[in-house]
């Protein structure tokens, strides 16, 4: 019994040794990621999608990119929903100003896949 707990104690003493305490000066460098351009207009479409789908939850989200123009530029996402009885997808596209990025147009297609 003594062998044993006195392996136990020795054990515990190893193992505590190589174990580093996790104090407030413990920091982690994690690289932070910069926000996309499309971030402001993904947030638009999850609210514009909340207002015309109200009880359908999104489960699914997908920047599809940018279409560039001389006066307006469009951005496309496809959101996948659910609701209780079924789900979809809806593309959205938001057509807006490329000087003030005032929005000119907000269209949704809905599809099955």
């Amino acid at each position: 019994m003594k062998r044993l707990l006195i392996s136990l104690f020795l054990t515990l003493l190893f193992i505590s040794g190589s174990v580093i305490p996790l104090t407030a000066n413990n920091t982690v460098n994690a690289q932070q990621k910069p926000i996309p351009p499309y971030a402001k207009w993904g947030t638009f479409a999850l609210q514009k999608t909340h207002e015309k789908y109200p009880h359908a939850k999104i489960i699914d989200y997908l920047h599809i990119g940018r279409i560039i123009g001389r006066q307006t530029s469009t951005e496309k996402f496809k959101l996948w929903l659910k609701d209780d009885s079924k789900e979809f997808g809806v593309y959205i596209n938001i057509e807006f100003d490329n000087q003030t990025e005032r929005v000119i147009k907000v269209t949704f297609e809905e599809t099955s896949r």
